[in-house]
């Protein structure tokens, strides 16, 4: 296999298993990145790391680590620091939402929300980048979401974790300045990840009647901007909208407008699963440990 010029560097990326995570994955493997893979799911994190091993001749690490878990974040950095590795690129992808009314939702369910989005993102941010500092290089992408730039009903810590790591990385690109390290932002929309069935807001109008953002297009954009050392990239003509019109409309306005996205849709037809390969596949792994298959939640459940 021909060398290339990030042999021998390292990329940690979260949620590495499917969606954007996954495509991040290929992405920096066939840069010659080596890689250290996270997710929670230790035998399909497995089957990544053999997957990228094989096909791009780099190394891939699986730590199967529980973001969720308050200590995780320093688990990771301990773990890759005993394996004398040195992270140069970070990829903080992980997270998940809970779709419906904020007073109906568990509250646990909503802390470990913020706990995943927001506390583990910021801890990881924290640990590797102490060391890029001292070195003097290192890139680090934040996946934010189009939910940053508005207010979003039935999703509503979800868009509220967002908007926190959109302030967090910009603020983060102005205090590195000369530093060597870089913070890029990623602004994807509505994508075809198995994020909508994780957030059970798989019969909202968004996923069940929209067009969605392919993973490859989210990460590509993701990649070229991290590469660049841009500070913020929005992902997709259509997320550029919808951005671009967050910014000139009047909270209460774009609120509303996010709720009829997030309703439950009056089609009893429409997009189920992710068309998206790994996602499909984290799916329906998901799905055979449950028992539980798309679309058996009816609408009573949704509180509609």
């Amino acid at each position: 296999m021909e060398q290339r010029k990030h042999t021998g560097e390292y990329a940690l990326i979260t949620g590495a298993t499917s969606g954007f995570g996954y495509e991040f994955a290929r992405l920096f493997a066939a840069d010659g990145y080596n890689l250290v893979l996270v997710a929670r799911s230790e035998d399909r994190l497995q089957q990544v790391a053999d997957e990228m091993m094989s096909y791009y001749g780099i190394t891939a690490i699986p730590l199967a680590k529980d973001l969720f878990y308050s200590d995780a974040a320093r688990e990771i950095y301990e773990e890759v620091r005993q394996r004398g590795i040195h992270i140069d690129v970070l990829v903080n992808d992980a997270g998940q939402g809970e779709w419906g009314h904020f007073a109906d939702i568990e509250l646990q369910r909503s802390l470990d929300i913020i706990q995943l989005n927001i506390t583990s993102l910021v801890a990881l941010t924290r640990y590797f980048m102490t060391p890029m500092l001292e070195r003097g290089a290192g890139k680090i992408l934040q996946v934010a979401s189009e939910a940053a730039k508005a207010p979003m009903p039935l999703l509503s810590v979800y868009a509220a974790t967002k908007a926190f790591v959109l302030s967090f990385s910009e603020a983060l690109t102005n205090e590195l300045e000369g530093s060597g390290v870089t913070v890029t932002a990623l602004l994807p929309g509505a994508a075809d990840t198995d994020f909508f069935h994780k957030a059970h807001a798989e019969s909202t109008v968004t996923y069940r009647e929209e067009e969605l953002q392919t993973p490859e297009e989210v990460a590509l954009d993701g990649y070229k901007a991290l590469m660049n050392g841009e500070a913020k990239v929005i992902s997709g003509g259509k997320t550029k909208m919808h951005v671009f019109m967050a910014n000139i409309m009047p909270d209460e306005a774009n609120a509303g407008n996010m709720r009829k996205k997030m309703e439950v849709s009056d089609k009893k037809e429409g997009r189920e699963c992710p068309a998206h390969t790994a996602s499909k596949k984290e799916r329906d792994d998901i799905n055979r440990l449950t028992g539980v298959m798309s679309g058996d939640r009816t609408e009573e459940q949704y509180g509609f």
